[in-house]
């Protein structure tokens, strides 16, 4: 059961809906202990799932964004800490092959690392600036110091954390006006993974701080400069809306699967009879169906436009993420509506969903963001 076999995304969403099966049977234990996803994330690397985003010049799959958020939100229905978190990593691969931004060598390097088993994920926010889509300028410092770039601060929210082999480090360089991505492996002396993740939603991501003191790295490891809060459009983040699309149809599943069987003495027969019930179901229905051909459609339009193209869609996948999120979490309250009091029991996995559902409110882009980059847009065309 490999990904890299495979030739089809019927093969592999067959695949990952086995895989999805297993991650379920341990969300809550996971979620509950406040662990971490190991023996998901060993399955994922071990069934290739890890390599798919890797370009095809490098021995990779390559596989299309389309195909993508349709994996991730397979994940989701299985546990969406899982696939918020590998989300990242695949995105990460796929970006950086679609725009290329680093010495191709390296590259090259990487995805050999990444197709062994490899994860990466980065690590831009902080405390102080908040999210690195507003634009603030990293308080994480490089000084360039002989033939070594010396790293210092502290970043929060590092999803993925505990298992992480390389991190993609956003920092100020020192004397200039320049920010630079770094590249750091785990094992460089003075990279420290605190763990400070306490959140009531998404426990399983791990999403701890990396603390960073005297880290010194290679010069080659400066693989990019940035601009704080300069976005390009970005196809792969729509593995976010994915995500959150993934556990609101793990609640509508799991709502239908409970009217069909609860049958209170008050009544003949199940609620899932019940006209107000078939309500909610249908509603559910409605918002998810609007999500998936909205993320379907415009992950289908990135995959079919040019690189210019593509640089215009932004207000677009801001448009899906803020959808698809915001409909996520109507999907979860009628599932809960659905099923009722027991919704909110800790052996229900609603309860889950209906935490974890809401951390989308919290990726970017934010919702505020969105609009105001739609009205811009609208604003131009007029």
């Amino acid at each position: 059961m490999n990904f890299q076999d495979t030739a089809t995304m019927a093969e592999r969403l067959a695949i990952m809906k086995v895989l999805s099966t297993n991650f379920f049977e341990r969300a809550a234990k996971i979620d509950e202990e406040k662990g971490f996803p190991f023996e998901n994330m060993m399955e994922l690397i071990d069934s290739g799932y890890t390599a798919l985003t890797v370009p095809k010049k490098y021995g990779g799959k390559e596989i299309s964004l389309l195909e993508f958020v349709q994996l991730q939100e397979q994940i989701a229905i299985g546990d969406g800490a899982t696939a918020l978190s590998i989300g990242w990593h695949l995105g990460i691969i796929k970006n950086l092959g679609e725009k290329q931004p680093w010495e191709e060598t390296l590259f090259h390097w990487f995805c050999e690392e990444v197709k062994k088993g490899a994860l990466t994920n980065s690590a831009a926010s902080e405390r102080a600036t908040g999210s690195p889509t507003r634009g603030g300028r990293p308080q994480t410092t490089a000084e360039k110091r002989g033939d070594r770039w010396v790293i210092n601060g502290r970043k929060v929210f590092t999803t993925m954390a505990p298992i992480l082999d390389y991190f993609l480090v956003s920092a100020s360089i020192k004397d200039s006006e320049t920010c630079g991505s770094f590249l750091i492996p785990r094992d460089t002396r003075g990279l420290e993974i605190e763990e400070t993740w306490d959140s009531i939603a998404m426990t399983g991501t791990g999403s701890h701080d990396l603390v960073l003191k005297d880290v010194e790295i290679e010069l080659k490891y400066l693989v990019e400069t940035i601009q704080p809060g300069n976005m390009q459009a970005s196809g792969w983040l729509l593995h976010i809306p994915a995500c959150y699309l993934g556990i609101a149809q793990a609640a509508q599943n799991y709502s239908i699967q409970f009217a069909k069987r609860y049958s209170p003495n008050s009544i003949k027969g199940f609620i899932i009879d019940l006209p107000n019930v078939q309500q909610k179901i249908g509603e559910m229905e409605k918002e998810l169906l609007v999500s998936r051909s909205f993320l379907y459609s415009v992950a289908r339009q990135w995959d079919e436009s040019s690189e210019a193209e593509r640089q215009l869609m932004s207000p677009q996948l801001g448009a899906v993420k803020m959808v698809v999120t915001n409909n996520a979490i109507k999907v979860v309250d009628l599932a809960m509506r659905t099923v009722g009091a027991s919704s909110l029991s800790q052996r229900s996995p609603l309860q889950r969903y209906y935490r974890d559902v809401r951390a989308g409110l919290h990726n970017p882009p934010m919702d505020d963001m969105t609009i105001i980059q739609l009205a811009k847009d609208a604003i131009e065309k007029v």
